[in-house]
């Protein structure tokens, strides 16, 4: 255990998202690390731009981070991280989406949303998945930092509903150093900010749920099987090759995790009569 993670407090940042809806790590990446995120995601930036005004028509996104690279999957299950969310999240909790946001100057604001509005569910209710986002830049009030209401992860419906027209004055702006994190609960409102500075704003976020949750990406599709073979076994997990008890994610009646074994063949096509 290095000295980062002898010394974190996992129950102080829980009460803080308890009460407010969100915490922040300070030191989450040294500078080594935000370095290392850095050159690894050089080789795709450039490559994919928003689709819409919610993505970000001057915003680029990486998809599938936690596959590009070994630091981005050491970061995903970062030890003071999944003890933090283990104090909100069931065991076997899953990776739902991985993803690097790089917003340039003249990006409007986002609307203000929820991550976890999918899960239909009413309000209010605990966090089905909770989010982290990783100041790689460092997060000003004028760069597109993400802005948050404190305290709306415990409204109603019909609170915010009531509350539309004040949400913008609600805003406080997330302002913190390269290598800091800030941590979530999916059903707090927030946004990612205007980018009315003259220089780009570069971060990344992972999302993880409840491990009965659909996620947002479907990993078993978008990372080759040989790929996740060579991850760590609790990696494995965070993309969904385990089962949740008793038996959900079975993969015709076995674990998931025997899809990664060298020469696995689907048990459909094992179990085909033979041909006359």
């Amino acid at each position: 255990m290095d000295v980062a993670t002898h010394r974190f407090d996992a129950d102080a940042h829980a009460r803080r998202i308890e009460t407010q809806g969100y915490t922040v790590i300070e030191d989450f990446l040294d500078a080594p690390t935000v370095a290392s995120v850095r050159q690894g995601l050089a080789p795709y930036l450039g490559s994919h731009h928003g689709r819409n005004d919610f993505e970000g028509f001057r915003t680029e996104r990486v998809y599938t981070l936690v596959a590009r690279g070994k630091v981005f999957e050491d970061i995903t299950e970062e030890p003071r991280l999944m003890a933090l969310l283990g104090r909100f999240l069931q065991p076997g909790f899953l990776l739902t989406a991985s993803q690097a946001i790089c917003i340039h100057p003249g990006e409007t604001a986002q609307d203000i949303h929820v991550d976890d509005g999918f899960y239909r569910l009413p309000r209010p209710r605990p966090a089905i998945s909770y989010t982290v986002i990783v100041a790689v830049d460092d997060f000003t009030a004028e760069n597109g930092g993400t802005e948050i209401v404190p305290g709306s992860h415990l409204w109603t419906q019909a609170e915010i509903d009531a509350r539309r027209d004040e949400l913008e004055a609600m805003l406080t702006p997330m302002v913190i150093p390269s290598g800091a994190a800030v941590v979530f609960a999916g059903t707090l409102l927030h946004r990612g900010g205007a980018n009315r500075s003259s220089r780009p704003r570069l971060a990344f976020t992972n999302q993880y749920c409840e491990p009965w949750g659909r996620t947002q990406e479907n990993f078993y599709l978008g990372i080759p099987r040989e790929q996740v073979a060579a991850m760590s076994p609790r990696l494995q997990q965070l993309l969904g090759y385990d089962v949740w008890p008793p038996f959900m994610g079975q993969v015709t009646a076995s674990h998931p995790a025997k899809a990664l074994e060298p020469g696995w063949v689907p048990p459909v096509v094992q179990q085909r009569p033979r041909q006359p």
